[in-house]
């Protein structure tokens, strides 16, 4: 689809809970619900925003389709790097089974069953977010130690990896190290994730460049099969996923402006939120800009 067709199809309101479908429910995320479909998964993205690791009260109109459209269109371009967990023709999969909502096939993606690694795979090419909270309090993040003199939202010298631990919902993911990320999956599949989320994430910073964007920093999310083989897995490289910023308008020294949800974190760190459940609901102008971020975002890609 291209971005009018995906921008039309939009819901005036915030789709925040997916009920009525003949699938049982195997799991629900802060953004999305799974259910299971005997073969394969369905996943579901809903208009559910979070913050802070928490679910905020107000949803922003459309964002699961555009997440889910902006994920199959970064599935395709990376499929040279790495294999991911859609199954083939997905419109033939939904009229399989019998998935005729339009709304709801443009929000959900039909996939694999797998197995997900127990951390998150962060690749960063800016300081910026909690990478340059800990760098102002270590000089390192996540271990690894970087040059001296480094200002907010600097692009590093070269792209880092910067795993976490992955957490229920409603707490907080934790940094790992390298020493740590190898104990908790294993030396072997802790390189070879490592070394694609480095090959993701250049190629996405390169990709986005092309668009007028910079990629700061991105989280990847793997799994594997009953053969051990690797797949990339969720969504990947959207505005919920990653930090991306206006090539135009970037510069060090702050917290450049942003086509993701980071519009939405400003503003709650403003009022001086606790980053405790339960959060505060959202004014009607945040809601409608940050819905104009993720089109934005999805437009510059798409074309």
């Amino acid at each position: 689809m291209n971005f009018a067709e995906i921008s039309r199809a939009l819901p005036s309101s915030a789709v925040t809970s997916i009920d009525g479908l003949p699938f049982p429910r195997v799991a629900s995320g802060k953004v999305r619900e799974i259910f299971d479909l005997g073969d394969a998964l369905l996943l579901v993205a809903s208009d559910r925003l979070s913050a802070f690791d928490v679910i905020l009260p107000d949803g922003i109109p459309g964002k699961g389709a555009i997440l889910t459209q902006m994920s199959n269109w970064w599935f395709a371009q990376t499929s040279g790097v790495i294999q991911n967990h859609l199954l083939p023709d997905q419109a033939g999969e939904f009229a399989r089974r019998s998935i005729t909502s339009r709304d709801l096939q443009l929000r959900s993606m039909i996939v694999r069953k797998l197995k997900p690694l127990t951390i998150e795979c962060v690749a960063r090419g800016y300081l910026i977010g909690s990478g340059w909270k800990s760098y102002q309090e270590t000089g390192e993040v996540c271990g690894i130690r970087l040059p001296t003199g480094l200002r907010q939202a600097d692009k590093l010298p070269t792209p880092i990896f910067t795993p976490t631990t992955k957490a229920p919902k409603g707490q907080h993911d934790e940094p790992i190290n390298d020493a740590q990320g190898a104990a908790a999956i294993g030396a072997a599949l802790y390189e070879q994730v490592k070394a694609v989320s480095l090959r993701l994430y250049t190629f996405g910073h390169d990709r986005a460049k092309q668009a007028g964007m910079i990629l700061a920093d991105t989280k990847f999310e793997f799994g594997t099969d009953a053969a051990g083989n690797l797949y990339l897995i969720d969504e990947v490289l959207t505005p919920d996923s990653s930090r991306y910023w206006p090539a135009a308008e970037y510069r060090p020294d702050c917290s450049p402006p942003s086509y993701d949800k980071q519009f939405v974190r400003d503003h709650l760190l403003a009022i001086k939120w606790d980053q405790k459940p339960p959060a505060p609901k959202l004014p009607a102008d945040v809601i409608t800009r940050t819905q104009a971020k993720y089109l934005a975002a999805l437009k510059n890609l798409l074309g």
